[in-house]
């Protein structure tokens, strides 16, 4: 690998998009590849990337792939596909997965990879869009000591938090332990709001006392920046992703053989928004959805709580 590998990045949407951004600031050579989403694919043409023709092909010039997508079945048909990382042949090619996945499949995968001599990195993420476009994500890195000093020049580029947590597969089991905490938050706050504005008690109010207490965190602001300001963008991540996160997580459970009783309740509230519809909607737009089936409109509760 030369002093400065080329480095191709495969999904450019809400994360994806400042990753590579950063990734070509901290002045490797990339190519890209997105779906069907122009719009990410030619600003990242425009400041200097190249768009690769397929994933075989992306394999043969780069010497270290991102793969940032929605779920598993979509990084195993990049990996399997005809025109896929396997068919490339490609020997030393280290492989970057920092889609939220499912660990029964990481590790297939990373054994696949292995057996072709290509390296798997699990490397999700945490934080948001923005902290994307800032180069400031969480990042959390399964492989070898000896991998993880050669991706994490490169990772450095869009995380400023690095946890190498152990091999390959162990980031992605910690990124289901965090979002089974996250969207944990996200059906509590909802839950919570709706229960206050019952008790005559405004979304300003709950905002205000929990904000200012030791229970604060940076999912509650955000989470809060759309359930009171009504800001639509604060978190963006849907429904849908939650639904499919909070599955991986009953999934790692029962494979471990762990009661989780409490994480079937919370994949309830994203399986129920999702099975209205709603899937593409915000995290924590959940909150309007359980305001619902509590016979409450929560922007009105907010418009309440002005007076």
């Amino acid at each position: 690998m030369a002093d400065k590998p080329i480095i191709g990045f495969i999904g450019v949407g809400y994360m994806g998009h400042g990753m590579a951004k950063n990734i070509l600031k901290g002045g490797y050579t990339l190519q890209v590849r997105g779906n069907r989403n122009r719009e990410p694919i030619d600003d990242l043409v425009g400041q200097g990337a190249t768009e690769a023709s397929s994933p075989k092909a992306m394999a043969e010039a780069c010497d270290i792939i991102h793969i940032c997508l929605s779920n598993s079945p979509q990084v195993e048909d990049i990996v399997r596909g005809e025109d896929g990382i396997l068919a490339s042949g490609k020997s030393g090619l280290i492989v970057v997965d920092c889609t939220t996945a499912d660990p029964s499949s990481t590790d297939t995968l990373a054994q696949e990879l292995g057996d072709a001599g290509m390296v798997l990195v699990d490397a999700p993420l945490g934080r948001t869009p923005k902290e994307a476009e800032e180069g400031t994500l969480d990042a959390m890195v399964g492989c070898d000591a000896d991998t993880f000093e050669t991706v994490r020049p490169v990772i450095e580029c869009w995380a400023s938090t690095i946890n190498h947590v152990g091999e390959t597969g162990a980031a992605h089991r910690m990124k289901l332990v965090m979002n089974f905490i996250s969207m944990g938050y996200g059906a509590l706050f909802a839950e919570a709001l709706s229960l206050g504005a019952k008790n005559g008690i405004s979304p300003q109010t709950i905002r205000k006392v929990i904000g200012a207490s030791r229970m604060s965190n940076g999912f509650f602001e955000t989470f809060m920046s759309y359930a009171v300001d009504r800001d639509r963008d604060a978190h963006k991540f849907t429904l849908t992703n939650a639904l499919k996160d909070t599955t991986y997580v009953a999934s790692m459970a029962q494979s471990a053989g762990v009661m989780n009783p409490v994480g079937a309740a919370v994949r309830n509230y994203y399986a129920h928004a999702v099975s209205i519809g709603a899937g593409g909607d915000y995290v924590p737009m959940v909150a309007d959805h359980v305001a619902r089936l509590n016979g409450i409109d929560l922007a009105d509760e907010v418009e309440k709580g002005k007076n």
